[in-house]
């Protein structure tokens, strides 16, 4: 199956220059439909006019973004090495509110580049 998705620039191009290798999201409705073997497609904001395809090599799935961060390594989501959970944690609430991260749980997903 064939997933499209939206990302911002910096983890657009984490993603594109082999830096980050797991795209984190709430495992909302959308995500669930995920598997192991699926293709992404994500867009770069604010345009949408570049693209990159991934595949889904693994899905990691947490209550909480603290769960998620202490399972990998930092590098793996593109973060750098000084920051902590806590700053981790934080960076996801500009996109996700606590009480999004209750209801939904988060999940990981483990990403290759492909052609």
């Amino acid at each position: 199956m064939i997933h499209e998705m939206s990302l911002n620039s910096a983890p657009f191009e984490k993603i594109k220059n082999g830096e980050k290798s797991i795209e984190i999201r709430l495992y909302d409705e959308k995500r669930r439909g995920v598997k192991i073997g699926d293709v992404i497609i994500f867009s770069k904001l604010p345009e949408k006019t570049e693209k990159i395809r991934v595949e889904v090599v693994g899905l990691s799935i947490f209550k909480s973004f603290h769960d998620l961060f202490s399972n990998f390594e930092k590098s793996k989501f593109g973060h750098e090495q000084n920051l902590n959970i806590e700053e981790q944690i934080n960076r996801q609430r500009e996109h996700y509110t606590e009480d999004e991260e209750q209801q939904y749980g988060v999940i990981g997903m483990h990403i290759k580049l492909v052609n």
